[in-house]
């Protein structure tokens, strides 16, 4: 297999992670100890408190709470440990069954575990309230909120079980078919085959023909496997349909509001600004760009081009640690020394290899470890801002981890608040940095157009989310009809100077968001909306900014969004918070105009 541990024209290495923190290897006697103690304890837990929790004081009910954050940590260590082995050659068979192996192991495990939290909420309101007096149980007041905010959506504890252990031959068995469909894919493009993470990313290359030629080649790839795709996207959509009906959610949206912590009416009003905003903003833009490549059209393989006369520079790996900490260490010393750790520790894999996971992510694994990043880093600004926005993610996870494991984990929509800020301290500080006129134009056509990817673009997945799972409770949808809804949510938001063809149709396939994670993307808009408005209150008042950020970003689950933007004026429940954020995209559109 190859691996390719430098950029293109860099003599500077790429770091590959070690997973030696969680574990020595998949065979280590290690792993297998505390895969048959996580199973023992289980048991034990089971049988020392099943039907029981009603009669306990808040001291013991705070002991059991403790032990049971306890058994979930270590699974938890656990499950990352094969994920992160899987996601680093999802190719590998080996590494294939030994992930299956402990997400299978983990289910029966976790189920000695499940009668708790159902048995929490059988508690009566009064009850617990007497309780949570107990000081240690108050310390998880917020978890137990959030278990019980679910009340309303429990179902039998038989019912309960079941779903619990068909999962592993349910949904997760229709993700890891994706999965590995993917990553076994190959794309020709100039004579070479490519993976799905190789061939996106000549999407952005500046050679035209190359651009072209990936677009038609993922489009065949997927048009070959279409009918298995579309397959997968039904199964899950009617797994979800049945489930959300048994648990009384109104829309398949709801689900995924209740476990970010959000209400549907604020999600709504966020889809509402975002998409009335999509002429002032996307559709202006691209006019523009098109303007610049002395078009009135530009073909969707063109939309993430780099400008007529962008040199489209360069950025070894040391340029980069020190261009995203340099931003870091501008706005807080503490940001700085935090995200430094993750390049002086074999904490990010940054290789672009076959096999792969593609995208990038920042994976928490659990408190008692620390988070591992995973990148393909290729030496372009766009992959700087990626390593600040994913660097951004592990530095709130740290931060966060004094929590517990129950509370450490961030809702969705306030997990990216880190990762974009991570992103907007670089943007401007390489942008305060220029002064050459042409430079600084290409800096913010650039982000314009990672905003609008962030924002825009998420917003009409959602919407083709909505759409899809809308149709889908009246009937199963062919591939053509999904890629008729998808045609039709991109170009409303991308609008007239960028031509999609039928080949287009079906590029939403390869998006994994869609088969992992329901409903997920709106909270990249949610999260750079926030952050927009965030940036602003730094900008007027920078003095005691960071200490305020810092809390923010420790609370991890521990607070809401509105406890947590109350601080700094904010409420994303305002329609006019929305607003403000997309303000930003448009003013750096005014400034690319006046350029």
């Amino acid at each position: 297999m190859p691996d390719d541990t430098k950029p293109a024209g860099s003599a500077a290495p790429l770091p590959v992670w070690d997973l030696a923190d969680l574990y020595p290897g998949a065979k280590s006697p290690a792993l297998t100890a505390d895969l048959e103690r996580a199973a023992g304890d289980a048991r034990s837990f089971r049988e020392r408190y099943e039907s029981k929790l009603a009669g306990l004081s808040g001291a013991e009910l705070a002991a059991a709470v403790r032990l049971y954050e306890a058994i979930g940590e270590r699974l938890g260590r656990l499950q990352s440990y094969a994920q992160l082995a899987y996601a680093a050659d999802m190719t590998d068979p080996e590494l294939g069954r030994f992930h299956q192996t402990i997400m299978e192991r983990s289910t029966d495990i976790a189920s000695d575990l499940l009668f708790f939290t159902l048995e929490i909420n059988r508690i009566e309101d009064d009850a617990l309230a007497a309780k949570l007096k107990a000081p240690d149980l108050a310390h998880y007041r917020p978890w137990l909120d959030r278990i019980r905010a679910f009340r309303p959506h429990q179902l039998s504890d038989e019912v309960e079980q079941t779903l619990h252990q068909k999962q592993i031959t349910g949904g997760a068995a229709w993700q890891r078919l994706f999965d590995e469909t993917t990553a076994e894919m190959r794309f020709p493009v100039d004579g070479k085959p490519l993976g799905i993470e190789g061939a996106l990313t000549l999407l952005t290359d500046r050679d035209g023909r190359l651009r072209r030629e990936a677009a038609k080649a993922i489009a065949g790839g997927f048009r070959e496997r279409i009918k298995t795709f579309a397959l997968i996207s039904n199964t899950l959509a009617k797994d979800k349909e049945i489930e959300d009906r048994w648990r009384h959610f109104p829309r398949p949206v709801s689900a995924r509001n209740l476990a970010n912590h959000v209400e549907d009416e604020v999600v709504d009003a966020l889809v509402a600004a975002v998409k009335a905003h999509y002429a002032p903003l996307s559709h202006r833009y691209y006019r523009l760009k098109a303007k610049w490549f002395g078009r009135s059209e530009l073909d969707y393989w063109d939309r993430n081009a780099p400008l007529p006369d962008d040199t489209d520079r360069e950025f070894d790996w040391p340029a980069a640690r020190g261009m995203v900490l340099g931003a870091y260490g501008a706005f807080s010393p503490k940001l700085a020394e935090l995200g430094r750790r993750f390049f002086d520790r074999p904490w990010i894999d940054a290789a672009p290899r076959e096999g792969k996971a593609p995208g990038a992510f920042a994976h928490p694994t659990v408190p008692s470890a620390h988070p591992y990043l995973l990148m393909s880093y290729r030496g372009r600004a766009r992959d700087v801002m990626t390593l600040a926005h994913e660097l951004g993610h592990g530095v709130h996870q740290l931060l966060a981890a004094p929590q517990g494991a129950l509370m450490a984990e961030t809702p969705l929509t306030l997990a990216e608040t880190a990762s974009v800020f991570g992103e907007m301290l670089t943007f401007r500080a390489l942008l305060d940095a220029e002064r050459d006129p042409q430079r600084r134009r290409i800096l913010i056509a650039g982000k314009v157009e990672d905003m609008l990817n962030t924002v825009v673009r998420q917003i009409a997945m959602h919407e083709f989310e909505r759409r899809f799972h809308d149709a889908r409770r009246e009937s199963e949808q062919t591939a053509e009809e999904i890629g008729r809804i998808w045609l039709e949510t991109q170009a409303e938001a991308l609008g007239a100077a960028i031509r999609l063809d039928a080949d287009y149709s079906v590029f939403w396939a390869y998006i994994p968001h869609f088969i992992h994670s329901a409903f997920y993307v709106y909270a990249y808009a949610f999260g750079d909306c926030l952050v927009n408005s965030l940036y602003a209150v730094y900008r007027e008042r920078p003095a005691d900014f960071p200490d305020r950020y810092f809390a923010l970003l420790a609370a991890g689950g521990s607070k809401n969004h509105r406890e947590l933007l109350a601080p700094f004026g904010l409420d994303a429940g305002d329609p006019a918070f929305w607003s403000k954020g997309l303000g930003v995209i448009g003013g750096l559109i005014d400034e690319l105009e006046a350029l």
